[in-house]
């Protein structure tokens, strides 16, 4: 996999070796956690909030109140927007090139499709990708649109105990060999044309458009969370774009994630689905359960 990313990015290979090895990468996410620069960024990010659901006339009731809660935004003066794979591959179309339409038609799962739409979003346009399964909690979020910077949203998870580690622990404490440090893609907030988010567009695109139906790539990995760490890890061991991001340490205090919607049960779970096809016969038995 290497040799193809080489001819898509400009970090040298030792800098991709180290954003593709688990370990390393951990702990250069860490080493990013303890000296990033909090620095603005020249421009403002779009106050633009985008969210995704693979079919429009498909969203459970129970995760439309939660997208519901972040179009409230629109009397703060933001531009909300849902797209769905139709609106999603129109729109990648018109902004970006026939290899960024087949990569999202490769996406095995609405939740990768997800994953790589706010990737082409967010670097063509700018603004804030959330997630449908998030709820506002109604506080100002202004100020993460005060400048053009990639918000990061850090997240760690004890091997041990099989559990996250909440923000406020894993900042303060030392390294620990057993904590895995990455970065989340929900949100996804930035001004456009930022050098990370062009970095993992094209990562990702690369896997997709190579895609081999026998051996599914890992969707966290593909366009999610491991697809962004791996590359401002990549970039950032090269020494390439530590001044275009910052991180976001108080996303837990502005949106809360819900774990009860009704969709987890069945195969529209990414984790369910993972390395399988979303038509495949596997999850047919789950698929027809009858809901409650």
């Amino acid at each position: 996999m290497i040799r193809m990313l080489m001819q898509y990015f400009t970090p040298s290979l030792e800098a991709i070796n180290k954003s593709e090895n688990d370990e390393q990468r951990s702990k250069l996410v860490f080493d990013l956690l303890n000296k990033f620069d909090t620095s603005k960024g020249i421009d403002k990010t779009p106050k633009t909030i985008i969210q995704f659901w693979d079919k429009m006339d498909g969203i459970p009731s129970d995760v439309q109140e939660c997208m519901d809660s972040w179009k409230k935004l629109e009397a703060s003066g933001f531009h909300y927007q849902v797209f769905c794979q139709k609106s999603a591959q129109a729109y990648i179309a018109a902004n970006l090139s026939k290899a960024h339409v087949m990569a999202l038609k490769n996406c095995y799962h609405p939740a990768m499709k997800s994953d790589y739409f706010r990737l082409c979003y967010i670097y063509c346009s700018g603004g804030m990708y959330v997630d449908s399964d998030e709820v506002y909690s109604g506080q100002c979020i202004d100020a993460y649109f005060d400048d053009s910077k990639l918000k990061l949203h850090p997240l760690c998870y004890d091997m041990e105990s099989d559990k996250m580690v909440s923000i406020e622990e894993f900042l303060r404490l030392p390294f620990k060999q057993s904590w895995i440090y990455y970065f989340n893609n929900n949100p996804l907030i930035s001004g456009k044309k930022n050098p990370i988010v062009k970095y993992a567009l094209s990562r990702a695109t690369n896997i997709l458009t190579s895609l081999d139906n026998e051996n599914l790539p890992e969707i966290q990995s593909t366009a999610g969370p491991g697809n962004l760490t791996a590359s401002v890890v990549a970039s950032s061991a090269a020494n390439q774009c530590v001044d275009a991001f910052n991180i976001l340490t108080d996303w837990e205090e502005n949106s809360r994630n819900i774990w009860s919607l009704s969709y987890r049960n069945d195969a529209r779970n990414w984790r369910l689905s993972n390395r399988l096809m979303f038509n495949h016969p596997s999850h047919k038995e789950v698929l027809d359960e009858p809901k409650e």
